[in-house]
């Protein structure tokens, strides 16, 4: 065999192996990486939307986001998302702060609970108040729009006088409050806004039928117990006090634990009527019969 001839043979053979190889390599080898891409391709081909079709797809989305946020948002209460347990404390502040000055209200945590659906926040509230005030916090706690719940409630009559002698009636409380949340926002409402927190005036259940603190006369009225009928007039009836300090009144006009309520002239008397801690006295004072020179 001639070199020629054995060196085209040598070039066969090494073409032959360098295509074998490569079979080799693009489908063996390299198979399973060719199958992983083709399926990339596929489902990127399957997800591939223009930006119109996406844009559409977001506004329906926002459409059905604000339609649940509303439907939350109609319901009384909700439950809020990760609440923090400082929350509470800004709450109670916000609503003590037009309390009167003989209010207050102490706040202490006792504890955080877990639950299955839902967690809560354990706090107990104590402290002295009269009895509108303590009301509006009630009221306020349990109408919130975050939902919070009161139990154990302990309310004691309590008598406050001041430096000027007038007494205040209060009410020393105590309770707890159970403020809820939860770890998800399914829940909850973004800016919802807060329920309507200002409660009506109420009759003060406290306040004592028959008390024995009697305000002090500290506008200096005419008490009516030493006054004397001096005369009466056109403009009203003119009385004098134990000290012999004189009075000009009218209907109406306010006296020492009450008000001058008739002048009559045709007996002369005035008549008032006395609030004296809550027993009403009426009281007529008469015109002294004075005799006549001569007679």
């Amino acid at each position: 065999m001639g070199s020629k001839i054995k060196n085209t043979l040598i070039i066969v053979l090494i073409i032959v192996l360098i295509v074998l190889g490569g079979g080799i390599y693009n489908f063996v080898v390299q198979r399973g990486k060719i199958n992983e891409k083709q399926k990339k391709i596929k489902d990127l081909k399957l997800y591939q939307l223009d930006t119109e079709a996406l844009e559409k797809q977001l506004f329906d989305l926002k459409s059905r986001v604000a339609e649940l946020d509303s439907i939350l948002a109609l319901r009384k209460y909700n439950i809020p998302y990760q609440l923090p347990q400082s929350s509470f404390f800004d709450f109670v502040n916000k609503v003590s702060f037009f309390f009167s000055s003989d209010s207050y209200v102490n706040i202490v945590f006792n504890n955080a609970e877990r639950g299955t659906n839902f967690n809560k926040y354990n706090y107990t509230l104590d402290g002295v108040a009269e009895y509108n005030d303590l009301y509006r916090l009630i009221y306020s706690i349990e109408e919130s729009k975050e939902l919070k719940k009161i139990s154990g409630v302990n309310l004691t009559n309590n008598v406050k006088v001041d430096s000027t002698g007038v007494p205040h009636y209060l009410v020393a409380y105590k309770f707890n409050v159970a403020v809820y949340f939860s770890n998800n926002d399914q829940f909850s409402v973004k800016g919802a806004r807060e329920n309507q927190l200002e409660p009506n005036p109420q009759y003060d259940f406290f306040y004592p039928l028959i008390r024995n603190e009697i305000p002090p006369n500290k506008e200096h009225l005419l008490d009516v117990q030493t006054a004397k009928l001096l005369a009466l007039i056109p403009d009203g009836a003119f009385l004098s006090d134990s000290s012999g300090n004189t009075f000009l009144l009218w209907e109406g006009d306010a006296v020492y634990l009450g008000y001058l309520t008739q002048i009559d002239y045709q007996t002369n008397e005035v008549k008032f009527i006395l609030n004296k801690g809550g027993i009403i006295e009426n009281v007529v004072l008469q015109l002294d019969k004075e005799k006549k020179p001569g007679k």
